[in-house]
């Protein structure tokens, strides 16, 4: 999340500024999706068909602004078209909620520096400006807490009968926080949050469950919980054995609460692969510490919806422990 709004910049920075605009753009259209042309009525779009506006000062953004918004709002699933600056939503009383990351607008205008006006001044020719971009982050209204009343945005919930109420009832005994937006599926160790697209963006909404309980999953092994070592890098052996435990407690998860996914996750396949052709303990381990996750997951569901356990956990200890 960025706190500062960067100053201006110039020369070759200002080019790489418009080569980064024009690599976002064409990012849209090898998506297949039309930057210009509103996508609404996607599940994916929540916010209302309007261009977007400075929450704070009410003005419309403009140019090539509006088309980086519209984009944010369909990639993040946003609720409203309205944004702040991190400084705005503290002059509001409110606070961009931690763990928010903002998106990059550009502000154009231009200027005439002192060497120009002396320049100028001696010929008798008219002063040149400059022109220039800035770029600074903003938040949509929804990513901020405590804002009055009438700028606060609730994002609306999923639609009724997507998610299984047990699912829904671990979800909330978890305490976990726990979001659903934006289309990519994420837990931030550092801020504790987990991130989920809706149920309805799937292409089947029964799959939204393993996905859900993976990344709570995850969240399980956080230090105040079940602290497991989440230190591992993207593509390290650590990230893969961690995600392998994450994907078998969702499937214990899964089996004890009757739900039957239709899909299962295979992005990392090779790396999983890698880590049991190099170590075969490391099935036993991961189940083991699967178990434990889907245990503790299990166990905060009321007790009228408990199942029971995904595993013996004294027979999978035993055989970690022998290895």
């Amino acid at each position: 999340m960025s706190r500062h709004e960067p100053r201006a910049r110039s020369g070759s920075n200002r080019t790489s500024l418009y080569d980064e605009i024009t690599g976002k753009i064409l990012a849209e259209l090898e998506a297949g999706r039309l930057p210009w042309v509103q996508p609404w009525g996607t599940a994916a779009a929540k916010a209302p068909l309007t261009m977007p506006k400075n929450a704070a000062t009410g003005r419309g953004y403009s140019g090539v602004n509006v088309l980086i918004l519209w984009g944010a709002v369909v990639q993040h699933g946003f609720p409203c078209q309205s944004w702040l600056t991190f400084r705005q939503a503290l002059s509001l009383g409110g606070h961009v909620r931690r763990g928010e990351h903002g998106t990059t607008v550009v502000y154009a205008d231009r200027f005439i520096p002192d060497d120009e006006k002396r320049r100028a001044s001696e010929t008798g020719e008219d002063a040149q400006p400059i022109p220039f971009l800035k770029r600074f982050a903003v938040f949509n209204a929804s990513q901020c807490e405590g804002l009055p009343d009438d700028l606060a945005v609730v994002a609306p919930p999923p639609e009724p009968g997507l998610i299984e109420p047990r699912v829904e009832a671990l979800i909330k005994a978890s305490g976990i926080d726990f979001r659903i937006g934006g289309d990519r599926a994420f837990y931030v160790p550092a801020a504790d949050y987990v991130q989920v697209p809706p149920p309805q963006v799937f292409f089947e909404p029964i799959n939204w469950h393993r996905t859900a309980l993976h990344e709570c999953s995850h969240a399980s092994g956080a230090p105040h919980r079940l602290n497991r070592d989440l230190s591992g890098s993207f593509g390290s052996k650590k990230y893969a054995f961690e995600e392998l435990v994450a994907e078998i407690s969702a499937a214990f998860c899964c089996a004890a609460l009757g739900i039957v996914p239709t899909v299962r996750h295979a992005d990392y396949i090779g790396s999983w692969a890698e880590v049991l052709r190099e170590d075969n303990r490391a099935i036993v381990r991961a189940a083991s510490q699967a178990s434990k996750a889907a245990d503790f997951l299990l166990g905060l569901l009321p007790a009228d919806d408990q199942s029971v356990s995904v595993a013996s956990r004294d027979d999978v200890d035993e055989m970690t422990a022998a290895v």
